[in-house]
């Protein structure tokens, strides 16, 4: 079943831009159309997330209908955040304050926090509920930046007191993922070989020649020059020129690649489809298959403080081993 949903999915970036497919349509990294059944946050939750976050010391994850969870030892056991909505939540950012953050995902919704994650409250939401948010990332306390489905783009400069909702690409593609680099430099990534760039904090933003015309879900800064960019069906791409040019990169399978992950160690993990894990040792020339007692999608890595990682997706929550 999954497998068949993940296959169908490569095709998925052509079909959602038809309009008369409404809002079930809409998808996001291909996870959302998992349905998974869990009540209640546990030692190990299983239910469908979607993001994770580092807050200090601890993690805030997110996912379906509504959830938001806590962890204050590595991962190893959740508490329940007070459920706000039902709308499936997509994703989570918090400030370097550690206090401030934010959850966006359907039904147009933004959620904040100011006491890193412990309380929430209902912060924005459009008009039309068909709206659905990908992505969102603070970029301190006062900006932040959320981007969704058919190339939705909003930005608060006043802690979210007002939201400003604006056009940045002539196409209503949707925008999957914003990646912030060492310089400060913004990344977006997107359906039908949309890659941005802005270099003053989301004012303006400039387009990246693509490698390939198809599903983007994220750009990985290395550092300052060197970016991957990652997609459907196995598509993995480096740059060495801050996205100038990018040469292909082998990948063991044609499975989509969700979520990428620089290590402390520079060793590089890249996932997604069900046992998709990737590892490169070598700064990302070369990746090869990374054997994991994952057996499901993953839509988020994060690294703990003993270089273990932390996997959140179909599963719920996954403690792995360092590669």
């Amino acid at each position: 079943m999954i497998a068949e949903t993940m296959v169908s999915h490569s095709n998925l970036p052509a079909a959602v831009s038809d309009r008369r497919r409404g809002k079930s349509a809409i998808v996001t990294v291909a996870l959302l159309l998992f349905a998974l059944v869990s009540p209640a946050a546990e030692l190990a939750p299983r239910m469908l997330l979607l993001d994770v976050a580092v807050v200090g010391t601890e993690f805030v994850a997110v996912g379906e209908r509504g959830t938001i969870l806590r962890s204050a030892d590595a991962g190893r056991s959740w508490q329940s955040a007070t459920n706000l909505t039902t709308a499936t939540l997509t994703a989570v950012n918090f400030a370097p304050d550690a206090l401030h953050g934010w959850a966006v995902g359907h039904d147009a919704l933004l959620l904040a926090t100011t006491d890193g994650g412990h309380s929430w409250q209902k912060q924005w939401q459009g008009e039309n509920l068909s709206d659905s948010f990908l992505d969102v990332l603070a970029l301190n306390a006062q900006h932040v930046i959320a981007v969704g489905a058919y190339g939705l783009f909003l930005s608060t400069t006043d802690t979210g007191k007002t939201w400003t909702r604006r056009k940045i690409s002539d196409d209503d593609f949707h925008f999957n993922h914003l990646t912030r680099g060492p310089t400060g430099t913004l990344y977006l990534a997107g359906e039908h070989g949309t890659l941005l760039r802005s270099a003053d904090d989301g004012v303006t933003w400039k387009r990246i020649a693509a490698p390939y015309d198809g599903s983007f879900y994220g750009i990985l800064p290395l550092d300052k020059r060197t970016l991957l960019a990652h997609g459907l069906r196995g598509r993995l791409f480096r740059s060495v020129d801050d996205g100038a040019t990018w040469s292909p990169i082998a990948t063991p399978q044609p499975v989509l690649l969700a979520t990428a992950l620089q290590l402390q160690s520079n060793l590089i993990v890249v996932a997604g489809q069900a046992r998709g894990c990737l590892v490169s040792r070598d700064y990302g020339h070369t990746f090869a298959s990374w054997l994991t007692p994952l057996t499901t999608a993953v839509a988020k890595l994060i690294e703990l403080p003993d270089g273990a990682i932390l996997a959140v997706g179909e599963a719920g929550v996954t403690l792995l081993p360092k590669p």
